[in-house]
This record gives structure tokens, C-alpha cells and sequence, in this order.
């Protein structure tokens, strides 16, 4: 076989190790999934009404906001999502799995290709999982079916990308305990742009930080393709922020991976 064949056949290997993980660790699964649903159901049936009123008006409510906050939980899902690749891939670097890997004859990018896909598959059921508590609870969007599909090529290009920020967070992170918090950052960050409150009601500062970091775009971006709102070059500029996102957390993680098997 050629090495590409070789490296491919590792790397489903590696990823059927991953995805056997979430199923020997569900209590992680359910939670790092959970999460955003709990903020879906506080954020509409606590601060629904009030919020809500804020943003629609006289005739706004809890349904004018879940329609609204919709698209910033599904972007958290995969931000929750990934805070599991940290944890993992800082298991494998600490527990001496990898050094065991590192003397069989195994493709070596098969050991982070293997925790990049099987965690974007897991991102991937987080969000949709999330889609559907959405609407059984009232969310009603008002997608086409090209917008459904784009708004999947959307999401599988986010979730990449911080799945790869993630996998060098957890070679960063030197050990389990702070790889459990390295990803807070992402986590925090949807609260500081267009997700819950309209850019345009907070104070100038904030807003200058709200509308030019790169969470905004996205949230834009998926709001726009589920409930018709105008994207405008949101889009565009979400698709560099994945690019580049992904570039950086690729390159990083390729660099920390590559000092740790040279020692």
C-alpha cells in the first residue's frame, strides 16, 4: 500500500479509538452536549420575555427571542463541543499512550487526524442536537433547502477549525487539569458579540470589540441563513476567520506535536 493509503487506514483507526472514548466516557459526552441546552432553556424561559421585548418590541416576547438566541447556542454547542479535544488530547500526551504509539508503525498524523475528526463528528451531533430542542420548544426558521446545506458546510468549517485551536490548546497545556480550562475563552466569547443582545445597544467600546471579533460574523452568518436576515459580508469574512483559525491551530498543533517526539 502507498503511504497515503497507509496514513488514511491509521487515521480511521484512530478515529474509531476516539469515537469508542465518548462512548467509555458519556457522563463528558452528555455534558459538554448539555451545556448549551441549558443555556437554550435559561435564556428563553428566564430572560425570554424581558430580552425578547427588547429586541421585538411592543409585539416581541420569548418567541421573538428564541428565534434570536438560536443561532448563538448552536455556535456554543461547538464550542463546548470541542473543550473535550483539549481534555483529550492532553490525556494522550500525559498518559504515555502516544510514546506507545510513537514505536509501532503507525502513520504519526494519524494520532491528531484521529482526534480532529471524531471530535467534529462529535461537534457536529452537539449542534444538531441543540437544533432539535430548538424547535420543539418554538424556534421556527425560515431556511430554503440550499440554505440548510450551506448552513452544514458553515458549521462543519467552524467546528474544524476549533477543533484544531483546541488539539493545540491541549498540546499547549502541559496536563489534564489545564487543558479543562483553556478553552473558556471560546466559550465566553459568544456572550461578547451579536449572540443574546443586538451589537448596537451596548456601550462603544464593547460594541467596537462585539462587532469586529470573530465569533459576530458567524453568529451573523448562521442567523442570516436560518431566519433570512441580511448577511451582508459576514459570510465572507467568517470564512477567512475559519481559514485562519484553522491555519493557526493546525500549524500550532503540528509544531507542538512534532517538539514532543523529538525529545
Amino acid at each position: 500500500m502507498s503511504a497515503m493509503t497507509l496514513a488514511l487506514t491509521d487515521s480511521a483507526t484512530m478515529l474509531r479509538r476516539n469515537l469508542k472514548r465518548m462512548l467509555r466516557y458519556p457522563s463528558m459526552t452528555v455534558m459538554l452536549i448539555g451545556m448549551p441546552i441549558i443555556f437554550l432553556l435559561l435564556f428563553v424561559y428566564v430572560f425570554g420575555g424581558t430580552l425578547g421585548a427588547g429586541i421585538g418590541g411592543p409585539s416581541g416576547g420569548r418567541a421573538e427571542y428564541i428565534n434570536y438566541v438560536t443561532p448563538a447556542i448552536i455556535l456554543m454547542a461547538i464550542t463546548f463541543a470541542v473543550q473535550g479535544t483539549s481534555i483529550s488530547v492532553a490525556m494522550d500526551m500525559t498518559e504515555g499512550i502516544v510514546d506507545r504509539f510513537r514505536t509501532m508503525a503507525i502513520a504519526r498524523v494519524s494520532v491528531l487526524t484521529g482526534h480532529v475528526v471524531g471530535s467534529v463528528v462529535q461537534a457536529m451531533l452537539a449542534t444538531t442536537t441543540v437544533l432539535v430542542v430548538a424547535l420543539l420548544i418554538g424556534f421556527r426558521p425560515s431556511a430554503s433547502l440550499g440554505d440548510w446545506f450551506a448552513l452544514a458546510g458553515v458549521l462543519a468549517l467552524m467546528s474544524f477549525a476549533f477543533v484544531w485551536l483546541s488539539v493545540a490548546l491541549g498540546l499547549a497545556s502541559g496536563s489534564v487539569e489545564a487543558s479543562s480550562n483553556v478553552g473558556t475563552p471560546l466559550v465566553l466569547l459568544p456572550f461578547l458579540g451579536s449572540g443574546f443582545v443586538p451589537t448596537d445597544s451596548m456601550p462603544t467600546v464593547l460594541r467596537w470589540f462585539a462587532e469586529y471579533q470573530p465569533f459576530t460574523p458567524f453568529i451573523e452568518t448562521i442567523r442570516g441563513l436560518l431566519m433570512g436576515t441580511p448577511i451582508g459580508n459576514n459570510a465572507v469574512i467568517a470564512l477567512g476567520w475559519g481559514v485562519f483559525i484553522t491555519l493557526v491551530g493546525y500549524l500550532w498543533s503540528k509544531k507542538l506535536f512534532n517538539r514532543e517526539s523529538a525529545r
